[in-house]
């Protein structure tokens, strides 16, 4: 156990991020009793991996602030706040529980001003930094997931909450505006990385997938933007901007798809990459989930009806990516019970029949 929390993963927190997303694409969908089954397993998942973050950091804190600290590390630690609020808007949309979802977007807003000036000062001040080669990778757009998540929750939880509703409202869009400049910010940086260096299949990690999965957030902060605009004046005088904002991101979301899908073809069968539980492959499940979510509130938002048939669609290959994934997380954590236990349980048994 010591070991597990010493090594723990500073992404984890994205199977909460993808358990929560196929929830609620789930509950849009109208499939009730699935959604109610992965919002229990999200519940476990969260309150298993906070009392591991925890123990980490009570007892490894310099490991921690390491972590944070680095370009290649830091930005999983984000995944936190992006699960904290995915969670949270469970709460909301399958339970209508808007107080509840405003706990967890205060939550949430606490985790995203620690971490998010901490690794930027962090990283900025660092006197020996790495190359864009080796810094930089696709996790980084969890940054722009956890910033877009707050956007969503703050939407959802607004009317809840009477007495600052405008105030959330606004928070939301400012948070929203935000994410889009970091997406645009980091997502440049990255295609410059993946056009003008060597790309090796090593390298080509799941944290990729978050290029389609956080523009696929932003389009469905913005599509929840364009339907809470008659709560707002001023979101009914910027709504011409939102509409072509929003759908300009699904767009570019849709786009991402095809090659990715290419890119891990490249990597498993022509460069023969093995596939093996990785926590990593969280990142590819949730941009699936959130794909299909935004693709939903998007049609719902702009009066597409048939975005719910590509919804419908990508809601599928979600659910099997989430299920062959979890599997593999189980797989994994029974084949660690079998090689701990069995061992400790075999010698006191050769030693009652050599008495």
């Amino acid at each position: 156990m010591a070991g597990i929390v010493k090594d723990l993963y500073p992404g984890y927190f994205a199977l909460v991020m993808a358990t929560g997303i196929v929830s609620v694409s789930a509950s849009l969908l109208d499939m009730v009793i699935l959604a109610d089954v992965l919002f229990f397993i999200n519940v476990c998942s969260y309150c298993v991996l906070i009392l591991f973050t925890v123990a980490r950091l009570c007892r490894y804190f310099s490991l921690v602030l390491r972590d944070l600290t680095r370009h290649q590390s830091g930005p999983g630690f984000f995944t936190t706040i992006a699960g904290t609020c995915v969670l949270g808007s469970q709460y909301v949309i399958l339970f209508s529980e808007p107080t509840i979802g405003f706990f967890f977007w205060v939550l949430g807003a606490c985790l995203w001003l620690v971490l998010m000036y901490t690794f930027f000062a962090a990283i900025i001040i660092r006197q020996v930094k790495p190359s864009i080669e080796t810094g930089l990778h696709g996790g980084w757009l969890v940054i722009v997931v956890s910033t877009q998540s707050l956007s969503v929750l703050g939407m959802l939880a607004a009317p809840g909450i009477p007495v600052g509703e405008q105030m959330l409202l606004f928070v939301s869009l400012a948070l929203y505006l935000l994410g889009c400049a970091m997406y645009m910010t980091f997502i440049a940086l990255i295609f410059y990385r993946l056009l003008f260096f060597t790309l090796a299949p090593e390298a080509f990690t799941p944290t990729y997938w978050v290029n389609m999965g956080a523009i696929a957030i932003t389009t469905l902060a913005g599509s929840l933007l364009i339907q809470e605009a008659s709560a707002s004046i001023f979101l009914q005088e910027t709504l011409p901007f939102l509409r072509g904002f929003t759908l300009f991101f699904w767009v570019a979301a849709t786009w991402w798809i095809p090659l990715l899908i290419i890119l891990e073809l490249w990597r498993h069968i022509w460069k023969r990459i093995p596939v093996h539980y990785d926590p990593e492959y969280w990142n590819i499940v949730f941009p699936l989930g959130m794909y299909t979510a935004a693709t939903f509130t998007l049609g719902r938002a702009t009066g597409y009806g048939f975005l719910e048939i590509v919804s419908r669609g990508m809601f599928y290959l979600a659910v099997a990516a989430w299920i062959v994934t979890f599997a593999a997380l189980v797989q994994g954590l029974l084949r660690s019970l079998i090689i701990t236990f069995p061992e400790g349980n075999r010698h006191p048994t050769k030693k009652v029949k050599n008495l």
